[in-house]
């Protein structure tokens, strides 16, 4: 794939992110070839962290290192040996920023996960957001941000293989234990999931399995996963994310909620954009279908992670996750 064409390909999901598309443009225009893409993201962080140091007020300084981290995270999209320490980047980069705009926030690490903890110590309700395959804590701060704004406390995290922890660890796919570890270290009892791309199924299992959880969302969440349909720049990732081929196999095989989606009693919102279609991934409807208490929102002119369609869906999942956790409409 050359780098126009992947810059296409990726142009919903960084806008989405947050980076202005104008700056998205010019950047990727710059790109001779794919193996460009990395060292010009990071650069790009590199001048907002300079903008930071030189930021004449705190808000704009948390502003600039927030806007740093989300082009560190999108330099780690295409493969590169810098990938890790572009994760490494964006995560320090949103360490620093919520140090100087939420002096609130918590860092939170244990076995096979690390995160935010950002809100009210007295927040009605605590929110787990669980990213994919070659996603991060960093990528859905907007997501995190209408969360907050609700009231609800949230945490984003990297689980095993995802973000700053994909350079030591692999994924797994009994995500239901890293959650448990996580509800164990934030202290709450309960918690609500929403879950992105392959985050979906992790935050569906989850919800199967650990009684903990009270609200579940999906988002581009798979159902069911063929290996052999496949696109091979799916499996790579995931062979890599796994720790090699025949680990992404097996992997791949796990991935089918037709046995726990009738375990999913919680309330339940499915998210899928009708033109998200990756050939051998199973689409979300069947995940509605199936659980007993699952709605489901299919945007028509939605794409994966429905970067290009936030109004059609983010109020609307906020909100369901608000209601089902304090029983309060927003």
């Amino acid at each position: 794939m050359s780098a126009t064409e992947f810059a296409a390909a990726q142009w919903t999901r960084a806008t989405g992110t947050g980076v202005d598309p104008h700056e998205y443009r010019r950047v990727t225009n710059g790109l001779a070839s794919l193996t460009d893409w990395g060292p010009s993201f990071v650069r790009t962080g590199h001048n907002y962290l300079r903008r930071a140091q030189d930021a004449a007020s705190p808000l704009a300084e948390g502003e600039y290192l927030l806007m740093a981290a989300r082009w560190f995270h999108l330099a780690t999209l295409a493969p590169s040996p810098e990938a890790h320490r572009a994760a490494a980047a964006a995560d320090d980069a949103l360490g620093q920023a919520l140090t100087v705009l939420e002096t609130d926030a918590r860092r939170v690490s244990s076995e096979g996960f690390t995160g935010w903890l950002r809100g009210p110590a007295d927040a009605p309700g605590t929110v787990v957001v669980v990213t994919g395959f070659d996603s991060a804590k960093e990528e859905f701060l907007d997501l995190t941000s209408a969360l907050l704004a609700r009231g609800l406390a949230v945490f984003a995290v990297d689980g095993p293989g995802q973000g700053v922890l994909a350079a030591t660890t692999t994924f797994v796919p009994d995500y239901e234990r890293v959650v448990g570890r996580i509800i164990d270290a934030l202290g709450v009892a309960r918690i609500g999931l929403v879950g992105l791309s392959l985050g979906g199924y992790f935050a569906a299992r989850t919800a199967a399995l650990e009684p903990r959880v009270a609200a579940l969302a999906t988002v581009s969440g798979p159902f069911r996963l063929d290996w052999e349909q496949l696109p091979a720049p799916v499996r790579d990732i995931m062979a890599i994310r796994t720790g090699s081929g025949a680990a992404a196999h097996e992997f791949a095989r796990q991935v089918d909620l037709a046995a726990l989606a009738p375990r999913i009693t919680v309330p339940l919102l499915v998210v899928d954009g009708e033109q998200d279609v990756i050939p051998g991934v199973t689409n979300g409807e069947h995940l509605a279908r199936l659980a007993p208490r699952g709605s489901y929102l299919s945007v028509p002119h939605g794409d994966h992670l429905l970067g290009n369609a936030r109004p059609d869906w983010l109020s609307h999942l906020s909100n369901h996750l608000v209601h089902t956790l304090t029983g309060v409409t927003a």
